[in-house]
């Protein structure tokens, strides 16, 4: 998304009514910890009273040591000595007492911004894992890795470091001006007059600063995308040695990276460097009107000392106000960036009289005897006239109609792009059809919880995928099964022996992605799971690609036992495998062409022949 420089007044509105928008967003999070966050602007009204009152018994020093008119009058009839004894002891404890409620005010600030900043990044985890596939086909996980973490540290400044902090920075100048025109009101407007065009500037670099600083995170986003696909991607890069090749291409992003991040450097530095300048220009025109109303006697040493400090003082709050206010625009960058990702909508949801149910029943899902679930269906599976693109018309499923019935094994062929792949992610519901409609056991998957739908059918890739954590929980994934029920589904996929023989057996660790086990080792768990979960429908996508011919043979008479009384959908390039199921249906370009049983297709010579033939070439 490019940001293009305000062009008018009109856009410039239309920015800052963006920003109160963001703004408006992390508002209920806050609400969340109203009560630190309404103890922690409490905190504001003392510390920038004692911030106030300290110039003010500077002066009152001077004046005393002087012996000007304006002494307080409990000063007045004291010896020297006494009076600035009290003046030094109340200066002590306005320091004691600023230090105190500071130090207090800054934790409890810090602490709503940490707990605002995990809460967002749990919606925003949450929501992410809610989203369809279909987003995750266009989205580099990079780019989401850095909204979930950088992104969600910066907007968590927003409230730590920024509004609160800008509100305090606010306060503090509000009570300085006040103590100032109360004390003497020319040196007041003067440096209240000199505020103006210093804050016009500020905005305008700031302004600049967020534009730099989108573009900045874009590149980091750029940046994280191009290492996660090569530390991925690892054994390829390192077998076509492309690590030289790889390395120039990231340093290319780098570098685009850090040119952009020098902009935002260039623009807070411009901040900084204005305001001491400022602040330098304001002390030295305190003491030029403060000098000549000494001269003429309408002001003493001891006021124009304290307005010294007040100048300081004054700017001191400003100079933070633009610093915090860096970081406000930094945070709105990703607010607006981690906006982007929440207003993403949630595209498969469960239907809105199944979510009222499940709101009455108080529960999560719905467990198979539910009324949306009769135990008596075993899997029957219909599509009718399934259309499915997974981008504008590009039909990869086009008017597909066929029933599988209750506890037939049904196998999917076809050449490469014909549609097999996309038919599971349909029946599944990680897409949902363009027109038509899918039926399990006669209900429209639309009209079923997605967690009942997916109980009904157990899933086993080509590759099966392994969590970081241990044996037992890559079977259960979560779900409350006994030590004896994940046992039993061990022995009933053959593979109890293997677990066992780890080192820890079923409590034994494995790496992120299960790099310690081999391929055939992690497909094992896959069937595992599929065991363990009963379903109804049991959906093979090249599940025995990866066993060697051992492990295959293993594996085989288990699965006999968990296709028994089972629909299955069998999706296979080595037609050799699916010979004894029930029909086959063989896909071409999204349309079924043929359908049979492997004889009966091979005495049509059509596709599945032809296919047949390629494949019994290929072995002689």
């Amino acid at each position: 998304m490019t940001i293009s420089a305000p062009q008018s007044p009109l856009v410039t509105n239309r920015r800052r009514e963006n920003d109160w928008r963001l703004f408006l967003r992390l508002v209920p999070y806050g609400r969340r910890h109203g009560r630190l966050l309404i103890v922690s602007m409490l905190l504001l009204v003392p510390v920038a009273i004692a911030g106030a009152v300290q110039p003010l018994i500077i002066g009152q020093a001077i004046s005393l040591i002087r012996q000007e008119p304006n002494v307080y009058e409990f000063l007045q009839n004291r010896p020297l000595s006494e009076g600035l004894r009290i003046l030094e002891g109340l200066l002590l404890l306005t320091v004691i007492f600023r230090l105190i409620f500071t130090g207090l005010q800054g934790y409890l600030v810090q602490k709503v911004g940490q707990q605002i900043t995990a809460d967002i990044r749990n919606d925003l985890f949450e929501h992410v894992t809610s989203l369809a596939v279909r987003f995750f086909d266009r989205t580099p996980v990079g780019k989401l890795i850095t909204r979930l973490t950088s992104d969600v540290e910066a907007l968590g400044d927003v409230f730590a470091t920024g509004a609160i902090g800008i509100i305090s920075d606010v306060f503090s100048m509000l009570v300085i001006l006040i103590t100032m025109f109360a004390l003497q009101w020319q040196l007041a407007l003067m440096l209240t007059l000199m505020l103006f065009p210093v804050t016009a500037l500020i905005i305008y670099f700031q302004q600049q600063y967020r534009k730099a600083n989108y573009k900045a995170r874009e590149e980091l986003s750029v940046l994280n995308s191009t290492l996660q696909e090569n530390i991925t991607g690892i054994n390829v890069v390192q077998l076509f040695r492309r690590e030289k090749f790889n390395a120039q291409l990231f340093r290319t992003t780098n570098k685009q990276y850090v040119r952009e991040v020098d902009k935002t450097i260039f623009h807070d530095s411009a901040v900084s460097a204005t305001l001491e300048w400022v602040a330098l220009v304001a002390i030295a025109a305190v003491l030029w009107l403060g000098g000549f109303l000494v001269l003429r006697e309408q002001l003493t040493f001891g006021t124009l000392s304290a307005f010294i400090l007040f100048a300081q003082r004054l700017f001191d709050p400003l100079r933070q106000f633009a610093e915090k206010f860096t970081a406000i625009q930094a945070g709105f960058t990703a607010v607006e960036r981690v906006s982007d990702i929440l207003d993403e909508p949630i595209e498969i949801r469960d239907p809105k009289h199944i979510k009222n149910l499940q709101a009455r029943n108080n529960q999560n899902d719905f467990p198979r005897s539910s009324p949306l679930a009769p135990r008596s269906s075993v899997g029957e599976i219909r599509f009718e006239n399934v259309w499915f693109a997974y981008k504008d018309d590009d039909y990869v499923i086009k008017d597909l109609n066929f029933v599988i019935h209750p506890g037939e094994k049904v196998a999917l062929v076809g050449p490469t792009g014909a549609g097999k792949s996309s038919i599971i992610r349909l029946l599944c519901r990680l897409y949902e059809p363009s027109r038509g409609r899918i039926l399990v056991d006669g209900i429209d998957v639309r009209d079923l919880p997605q967690a009942e739908l997916r109980s009904r059918m157990a899933v086993i890739l080509q590759e099966g995928f392994l969590f970081a954590g241990d044996v037992k929980g890559n079977i259960i994934l979560g779900d409350s099964y006994s030590f004896e029920e994940i046992t039993a589904a061990a022995k009933k996929t053959n593979i109890a022996q293997f677990i066992e023989q780890l080192p820890q057996g079923y409590d034994t660790q494995l790496r992120e992605r299960g790099t310690n086990l081999s391929s055939g080792q992690k497909q094992l768990l896959a069937f595992a799971r599929a065991a363990i979960r009963d379903p109804h429908i049991l959906v093979l996508d090249e599940a025995t690609a990866n066993l060697d011919v051992g492990t295959e043979a293993l594996i085989q008479d288990a699965l006999d036992q968990l296709l028994v009384n089972r629909t299955a959908i069998i999706i296979a390039h080595r037609l050799s495998t699916i010979r004894n199921v029930d029909r086959i249906f063989v896909l071409k370009r999204g349309q079924l062409v043929e359908s049979g049983t492997h004889e009966e297709l091979l005495q049509q010579g059509g596709l599945y022949a032809s296919l047949h033939n390629l494949q019994m070439l290929g072995t002689e």
